[in-house]
């Protein structure tokens, strides 16, 4: 609420004293401080790989519980033929577990714990993209000293071959073709004129 003689609120004269229209001095050196930090390149980074690592937990936790291809999902074998696990072969010491046959509790503490391994994994990777996105993105910016489609573009192109690099250049080219595609969509359809414009 904003009440007479309280920053931002109305003056005993009517009109608010030297306020912007939300409320607050925009000459204030906090918020001039607040609004330095929130537009460097470092906090944005930060603030992109947090945002990444919730949504990738909640995305990986999701997925986790949709998930059947858990090693405790139904008795296998190592080895070939029915009902047989070929990836378990080389595994010495593999013992097949079937679920059902454990108590409720021991049910419960695997899938949670694969659930939470899962969920950490997938929070690490979106992270990892969040952050290194945004940080070039931010870079290239204020290279380039504009902001249009091409940073989104040129972003995605340097994510997506940082990420494929370990497979090699065809690899990379692809990851950067890709990111870069899909960047100008993304980019593209948050620029279009609302329909209320």
């Amino acid at each position: 609420m904003n009440f007479p003689g309280m920053p931002g609120g109305a003056a005993p004269g009517g009109a608010g004293a030297g306020a912007a229209p939300g409320g607050y001095d925009p000459n204030d050196p906090n918020i001039k401080m607040m609004q330095k930090a929130m537009e460097s390149c470092f906090a944005k980074t930060v603030m992109s790989g947090g945002a990444g690592f919730a949504l990738g937990g909640v995305f990986g936790m999701f997925m986790a519980s949709m998930a059947y291809d858990t090693p405790y999902h139904s008795p296998t074998t190592p080895g070939t033929g029915p009902g047989a696990n070929p990836a378990a072969a080389g595994i010495p010491g593999y013992k097949p577990v079937d679920l059902s046959s454990m108590p409720l509790k021991e049910q419960l503490k695997h899938g949670f714990k694969d659930m939470g391994q899962r969920s950490y994994s997938t929070a690490k990777n979106f992270a990892k993209v969040g952050a290194l996105f945004s940080g070039i993105e931010c870079g290239i910016e204020g290279l380039r000293a504009k902001n249009d489609l091409g940073n989104g573009v040129a972003a995605g192109c340097l994510t997506g071959a940082i990420l494929a690099k370990n497979g090699g250049p065809q690899a990379a080219a692809v990851g950067c073709a890709g990111f870069a595609a899909f960047s100008a969509a993304i980019d593209a359809w948050m620029r279009m004129p609302s329909e209320e414009d």
